[in-house]
């Protein structure tokens, strides 16, 4: 297996960002976990989901009524996935164990493993962040190329033309596939996954059947075959496609940067674990509450990646001491002041990775 070692140089600003952070949670008297502010937002999107469920099964509507309320369940889907099930599983919604692990199965509620998400997001992801060869979220080849290490193939000149549509699959390509591949292969990506114990097992499978049952065999019953397929279709395409642009975002964007390593080889990375995640990471729309509260904070990504343990609804107090001691110690804050500016920066991005290399590498020089 690949292994990635960080450098200990600059480790003093990740210590004083700690100390500085501490004294922000002290100084209040208030805790890392979540507070009214998600807890509020938890019944919201959580019962705007049941209720939609239950509109589509029990009350009689036209299709375009049907289409428009399974558009906006798989966007409360997503928005449930960003603000609860993802603090849920990061130990950061409650400073009760147990709570975490209930509210962190609304992952398995809408068919994906809890299991398998702590492991390659949690662990693989955060600390591995835009490793080619170790990171799963940046494992698309060769489908779509995010980094320069990536096999270059001919249909990747147009990938940019056709990122909306793999993005819209992707929620589809997760519950069907990449769940029983790490599962059946007991992998993820490169990285061998845990064992699994019985209980995991049972909670793997009434996952996936409780899923087959609910969204497909049911909804099959009610509407009929064509009718079920349409609505399921957009409700995976708005899903896939929210998840998807807001992890983008994150780390395939303008400034941020990657590594990448062979299997099997050991590599020394020459910077600091902390300044890593810095230098991979961007923010984006931080001054739109609106996008904040839908995504879940996940807009403040470069907080998140250095507090993964600080609930999201925290993110935007902390940033301006994150924001302070990067300039204090001469690191980048990567940051769009608007989504769309973010997108368009992911937009070119992707379109200059597609490029031929040796093509890609003669404008770097010119410029």
């Amino acid at each position: 297996m690949s292994k990635i070692t960080f450098s200990n140089r600059n480790n003093d600003f990740y210590q004083s960002l700690k100390l500085s952070v501490d004294e922000y949670f002290e100084q209040r008297k208030i805790k890392r976990t979540g507070d009214w502010r998600l807890f509020s937002k938890t019944i919201i999107l959580v019962g705007a989901a049941i209720t939609m469920y239950c509109l589509l099964m029990f009350v009689k509507m036209n299709g375009w009524q049907a289409l428009s309320l399974c558009a906006g369940l798989g966007f409360v889907f997503a928005s449930i996935g960003f603000s609860v099930m993802h603090d849920a599983n990061h130990g950061s919604y409650s400073t009760r164990p147990r709570l975490n692990d209930l509210l962190g199965l609304s992952a398995n509620a809408m068919g994906a493993s809890s299991f398998f998400w702590k492991q390659k997001h949690n662990i693989i992801h955060h600390t591995y962040t835009n490793v080619d060869g170790i990171d799963d979220d940046i494992a698309k080849s060769p489908i779509i190329r995010q980094c320069e290490s990536q096999k270059w193939v001919p249909a990747h000149k147009v990938q940019h033309l056709y990122l909306l549509p793999i993005y819209s699959l992707s929620s589809i390509f997760w519950l069907f596939f990449m769940d029983f591949t790490k599962y059946f292969t007991r992998k993820i990506y490169t990285t061998d996954a845990w064992k699994m114990t019985i209980k995991n097992h049972i909670i793997f499978w009434a996952t996936k059947i409780g899923y087959f049952s609910f969204y497909i065999v049911l909804p099959i019953m009610v509407w009929g075959f064509l009718p079920w397929l349409a609505g399921f279709f957009l409700l995976h395409a708005v899903m896939g496609l929210t998840l998807s642009l807001v992890f983008q975002l994150a780390h395939v964007v303008e400034n941020t940067e990657f590594e990448s390593i062979a299997l099997d080889e050991t590599k020394h990375i020459e910077t600091a674990w902390a300044e890593h995640q810095i230098r991979t990471t961007a923010n984006f729309a931080m001054g739109n509450k609106v996008i904040s509260w839908f995504v879940g904070g996940l807009n403040y990504q470069i907080e998140h990646h250095l507090f993964p343990k600080v609930s999201h609804v925290h993110y935007p107090a902390i940033s301006k001491i994150v924001m302070e001691k990067c300039a204090e110690y001469n690191l980048p804050y990567n940051q769009y002041p608007t989504m769309s500016e973010a997108l368009a920066s992911h937009f070119r991005v992707m379109k200059y990775l597609g490029r031929k290399p040796a093509v890609a590498h003669q404008q770097v020089q010119a410029a």
